[in-house]
């Protein structure tokens, strides 16, 4: 299993997809697979139920798709790895890669930016800077636990192709 993580708007699930499609792999987002054991979006979750029981469903179905190892692509939500032990859940579990897809702060913020309404964590944001001051603090939060991802590759100015073609290069 190759799992990718990063900040929001790194490209896991884009890379994720384009990725399983290379290896002929199946390919999940960890989010989808939240509200489905959930029964309720992403953002429904937050707002009616918030972000902690967000965080303890977000842990139990990860916990379960690394009880199932096989060939498959997982992209995580961006603070996955930084809550309830989940990065060293990844680290011990068997057959699974994680890398990390790491992104310039800039590159975030104007990724970000335009789609902001769907993101509950940032939705609230008004202005450009806002969303980079609050992106910056998560990412001196986040980072270590990024790091510890067993692979990096710099997502900032590679196309899509050219990222799964590293990943692709780097793990066999």
């Amino acid at each position: 299993m190759i799992v990718l993580l990063g900040y929001m708007g790194s490209g896991k699930s884009l890379i994720g997809k384009k990725l399983a499609e290379v290896l002929q792999w199946p390919y999940a987002d960890l989010d989808t697979l939240i509200a489905q054991a959930a029964g309720q979006t992403i953002p429904e979750i937050f707002r009616e139920k918030g972000e902690i029981k967000f965080r303890i469903i977000e842990s139990e179905v990860l916990q379960k798709e690394l009880k199932q190892p096989k060939n498959q692509v997982l992209a995580l939500g961006g603070g996955t790895p930084c809550y309830a032990g989940n990065m060293d859940k990844l680290l011990e579990a068997p057959e699974v890669t994680t890398i990390y897809l790491k992104t310039d702060l800039d590159v975030l913020v104007s990724r970000l930016w335009p789609e902001r309404a769907l993101r509950p964590l940032i939705a609230h944001l008004n202005s450009q800077e806002d969303l980079k001051d609050f992106v910056r603090k998560h990412l001196f939060d986040r980072s270590p636990y990024y790091m510890q991802a067993q692979h990096r590759i710099d997502s900032s100015e590679k196309t899509p192709q050219q990222i799964v073609a590293e990943i692709v290069a780097l793990l066999f």
